[in-house]
């Protein structure tokens, strides 16, 4: 399963929030250059991070971007599960569009949904502490 970049960046985002002090707050120029990736992606992606409750924003003067979790209290399995589009790891997945001829007979789906449930279950096992990396960046 390959994560899209949406997620990948959204937890881009929230490590790197994760290393910095718990009221500090972040400008996107500063995450953007970084990583070296675009603020007009970062943008969307930290609006949608604040309206999911997992970062707060202040605007104007001296505002900026911050956690609203401390990084142990904040499951990188449930972030995954909020950042995705879809989990269709093959067209069986899809009940809207499937127009696989073997989806009556082919025990595949299930195999790959059981190999979905074990990917989750993992990530569920990991919070943002968990995975951020030793250092402040800047």
């Amino acid at each position: 399963m390959k994560l899209t970049l949406y997620t990948d960046y959204s937890l881009r985002v929230l490590m790197y929030l994760g290393m910095r002090e718990t009221e500090e707050k972040v400008q996107i120029d500063e995450i953007a250059n970084f990583y070296n990736i675009s603020k007009n992606h970062l943008t969307k992606v930290v609006h949608h991070l604040s309206k999911l409750g997992y970062v707060r924003t202040v605007r104007g003067r001296g505002g900026g971007i911050m956690l609203n979790y401390r990084p142990e209290d904040l499951n990188i399995g449930e972030v995954v599960r909020s950042t995705e589009d879809n989990f269709h790891m093959a067209e069986c997945f899809n009940a809207e569009n499937n127009q696989c001829v073997l989806t009556p007979v082919c025990s595949l789906r299930f195999v790959l949904g059981d190999a979905l449930k074990a990917y989750l279950e993992v990530l569920d096992n990991y919070t943002l502490e968990d995975i951020l990396p030793s250092g402040i960046p800047g």
